[in-house]
């Protein structure tokens, strides 16, 4: 290569990052691979699991079952993420999560051992809590320990972790799956296995330099408040509970409600519409007398592949051309596709390839949290303004999972409810160009 063009390429965009930046990187996207393959081992699992678990005489009832598992579990990834990026910024980054982890591990464990429908519903809300804690920890540490100029890509890699999760369950459940009645159970207990990496995360992973620095400058201010020598308004809001933080100053208080607004209409538009793609794309090709339950895995399957694109493609980029106009693209493709697939195509091929495409952008849009949230919040409350924003959008998510199951039933099918559910993203669309863009932009302190 002429050395004139080589000059002008300049170093790849990975040539600086650090060994411990990587790693670092590794342990988030691992956390958060394992909460993929629970979410989805729940999805493939819980029709079979109730079976068990319920009275033959309610099995007319099982959908409503179901639905409760799923709703319960996403009630406490709510509460989880929140409460665990409020502890994250107290006892840091790396402490929560290993007990993340740790709890994730055993409530999955123990889910394997559930006697009735209360007492699985109790285990998965309380794996839920941990599900939601293992973000907020994973997306500060990301954002906390790579460079300014490639943190969107770190987002991307980071977040795709949740696909891989997705694709796992699916390749170990197809085995597991067959071996019996109980194979529900063998699932959940694999769920174990994570707990392994807690030991090599205590080893090799370093707590974040960025919050030891505002611990210190925390704790500083705690004890000249106690002294009754504070005086400027930094040092009183490094002593306010990071939750009353977020809403105290007008800017963070502005930029935290913009950005819930936004995170809504990605989970409701992802848990309301995503869940229906499998069985109406099974639907159509029933009509052609073709396997329902095969094309519905076809599905599924493309509609991940899809989804692990979007989410690494997403921070790539974010980082070329900014976190707001990508962001504002990847909430007007979900609103443009999701028609498309519901209304106007009736080839099941066709309907594969739109899968994937809404897949790329319904879902990969999730990488605008683990990108740009923590580039909104500073040091002290960045664990605690990225986890109430991405697991406070749980609660309306799950009621609009509750509201499309009764569209498809009011509407008569999936095409008009699917579609009517999608308007939701046209609350992002109005709210994102309220946000700064921070492409490029060192952290706030």
């Amino acid at each position: 290569m002429d050395e004139g063009v080589a000059a002008s390429v300049g170093p790849a965009w990975y040539s600086g990052i650090s060994a411990t930046q990587w790693k670092t990187l590794l342990a988030s996207n691992l956390g958060w691979v394992f909460d993929g393959f629970e979410t989805y081992a729940l999805i493939l699992t819980v029709g079979v699991a109730l079976r068990q678990l319920l009275d033959p005489s309610q099995y007319p009832q099982l959908p409503t079952y179901a639905g409760g598992i799923v709703a319960t579990t996403l009630l406490g990834w709510a509460l989880g993420g929140m409460s665990a990026g409020i502890l994250a910024d107290y006892i840091g980054r790396k402490r929560t999560m290993i007990l993340a982890i740790l709890t994730y591990s055993v409530m999955t464990g123990l889910s394997a051992f559930a006697w009735d429908w209360t007492s699985f519903a109790v285990m998965r809300f309380l794996v839920g809590l941990a599900i939601g804690s293992e973000w907020v920890t994973g997306t500060s540490m990301t954002a906390e320990f790579w460079p300014d100029h490639a943190r969107g890509r770190g987002a991307g890699l980071f977040q795709c972790g949740f696909g891989i999760g997705f694709f796992l369950a699916s390749v170990v459940w197809l085995f597991v799956g067959a071996t019996g009645p109980g194979a529900w159970r063998t699932m959940y207990l694999i769920g174990v296995l994570p707990a392994l990496l807690t030991l090599w995360i205590r080893r090799a992973i370093p707590e974040s330099p960025l919050w030891e620095k505002a611990n210190v400058l925390r704790r500083m201010a705690a004890i000249r408040k106690r002294a009754g020598t504070m005086a400027s308004s930094e040092e009183q809001s490094l002593t306010r509970f990071s939750l009353a933080e977020l809403f105290a100053e007008p800017r963070t208080r502005s930029r935290t409600i913009i950005a819930l607004l936004m995170a809504i209409a990605s989970a409701t538009g992802f848990w309301a519409i995503s869940t229906w793609i499998p069985p109406y794309v099974g639907s159509v090709a029933a009509k052609l007398s073709l396997p329902a339950a095969q094309w519905a895995s076809y599905a599924a399957m493309t509609y991940t592949a899809g989804t692990i694109v979007g989410y690494v493609g997403f921070g790539f980029l974010a980082d070329a051309f900014g976190r707001k106009p990508i962001t504002l693209l990847f909430f007007a493709l979900s609103l443009a596709l999701t028609p498309v697939l519901f209304l106007w195509i009736g080839d099941p091929n066709l309907l594969l390839v739109v899968a994937a495409l809404l897949g790329c952008v319904a879902s990969g849009q999730f990488t605008w949290m683990s990108t740009w949230l923590p580039e909104l919040f500073p040091t002290r409350v960045r664990a605690t303004g990225a986890g109430f924003v991405f697991n406070a959008s749980r609660v309306p998510a799950a009621l609009g999972v509750l509201i499309s199951g009764a569209l498809i039933s009011f509407l008569g099918g999936y095409s008009h409810a699917a579609t009517a559910i999608a308007l939701i993203y046209i609350l992002g669309l109005a709210a994102g160009p309220f946000l700064p863009e921070t492409r490029g932009d060192p952290l706030p302190a």
